[in-house]
Order: C-alpha cells, then structure tokens, then sequence
C-alpha cells in the first residue's frame, strides 16, 4: 500500500478541526478554538509536505 507522505497529517487535521468546531458549543471556547488551530496547522503542514514530495514515485 503507498500513502503519499502528507496525507496521514492533513486527514489527522481535517478530524481534528471537525472536532474543535463541534465542541465549541460543549466545551470553552478558547479550548475549542485552540484545537481547531491545531488542526489547521496540521492540513496546513500535511499539505506542504504532500506537494514536496509529489513527483517523488515518478
């Protein structure tokens, strides 16, 4: 199986900022938010990585 580096962390981020803004309204908002800048660091630096290394299996 060939996972191109970059997509575990921007499939890890899109969770992970689903779930901060779900939890905006259970949790405290600064929290809340809080992951859902994590997460977005992370579709951000996954999808860095994914296009470094895009040519890499031709």
């Amino acid at each position: 199986m060939n996972i191109k580096e970059g997509s575990i962390p921007t499939a890890l981020g899109a969770v992970v900022t689903t779930a901060g803004l779900i939890s905006r309204q259970k949790a405290k908002k600064s929290l809340a938010w809080g992951v859902v800048g994590f997460g977005l660091a992370h579709i951000v630096l996954g999808g860095i990585d994914y296009f470094q290394h895009r040519n890499d299996n031709l």
